[in-house]
This record gives structure tokens, sequence and C-alpha cells, in this order.
């Protein structure tokens, strides 16, 4: 009996052994962005496609993050009716001077942004097409096509989702309301008031 006891308390130190030198390191997640400046430019396009103009160039702000901040600064978009613009979204993280725009570019296959709000609802004023795309052919919405209608005011929400299903029925519409069934998380969810003239 003392021969089984002293046995079972030798493998019992050797598993506890084993097992402490195993490795549970974590698999790397692809952390969400920190943002503390959207910028959105708008450049008019003429019936060519060509650009035209002056840009335009609209900015919210929060030096704390916008997802973590207490008050974002926003600014209104002005647009012209009846007008066709590339619309470019840029983002920038000044606690730690990063351009997120390059990481987004660098990780496009993770990354997508949605267009929402009042401005594409119901008698919408503006409609929206992705003019960018991920190694796989689909949508990012760094760049896109934005065609204003009529008179009016409205808001665009502005969201962007990183670790999401892109092969997920619906999320090729950047307009898509139901953004989180494709599951992942989101980085950013901004609403700019929108006025068109």
């Amino acid at each position: 009996m003392k021969n089984y006891s002293y046995l079972m308390t030798l493998f019992a130190a050797v598993a506890l052994t084993f097992s402490s030198c195993k490795s549970y390191d974590p698999v790397p997640e692809n952390e969400g962005e920190v943002i503390t400046d959207v910028i959105l430019k708008f450049t008019e396009l003429n019936s060519a496609g060509s650009p035209t103009g002056t840009p335009i160039e609209v900015r919210a702000t929060d030096p704390d993050g916008l997802e973590l901040g207490n008050g974002p600064t926003i600014e209104t978009i002005t647009l012209a009716r009846g007008k066709t613009y590339l619309m470019e979204v840029s983002l920038f993280n000044s606690i730690e001077n990063e351009d997120i725009t390059v990481e987004i570019e660098e990780e496009k296959e993770e990354h997508q942004f949605f267009f929402l709000g009042t401005a594409f609802q119901g008698t919408a004023i503006l409609t929206y097409a992705y003019d960018d795309e991920d190694i796989d052919g689909n949508p990012v919405g760094l760049r896109g096509i934005v065609q204003t209608i009529g008179f009016n005011t409205a808001q665009m929400r502005v969201v962007l989702r990183h670790d999401l299903n892109k092969n997920f029925t619906g999320a090729n519409n950047p307009n898509w309301e139901n953004f989180v069934q494709a599951g992942g998380e989101t980085d950013l969810d901004i609403t700019f008031p929108v006025v068109l003239n």
C-alpha cells in the first residue's frame, strides 16, 4: 500500500512538471483601433468622372478617442444638390501619432465601412457606392462615390468594423443596417449632420 501511495505521488509530481511547461500563449487578435480624428474628403466629379473644383473636408475630432470620449466635435457635411463626389475617409490616432488609414489599407481583408442613417433611408438624399476593394474583391470603404439628391437635411452614420465575415449575405451593401450579423467588432461609429443646398 505504501508503494502504491508513493507511485501515485511520483506520477502526480511528473504530471505537474509537464503541465507547467506547456505553453498557453493566446492566439494574437486584431485589436480595435483607437481613433481620435475622422476626415471625410469630398471631391466633386464631372460627367467624365474627373475631379473638379476644390475638395471639401469635414472632420470629427475627440482627443480622448471617438469611441471613448465624452463629446466629439463633429462638423456638418454641406454638399451641392445633384452632384457626384468622390468621398475619401482618413483616420488618425493623435494620442499615438498614428495614421490609422495606413493600417486599414494594410489590413483591408479585416476592415469594412458601412454608411447608414437617415441620409440613405426613406426619401434618401445620398447614394453611396464602394470604390475600393480588398484582395478578395470585397468592399472596404476608404473610397466611395456619393451622389446627392434633392434639398434636405439628414444624418450620415459612419461605421467601421473589423474581423467581420465579408461573405455574409448583405455585407456587400454599404447601407446594410444589420451589419452586426456579419460578426466582428466596431472600431468607429460616428454620425455627421448632412445639409444639401
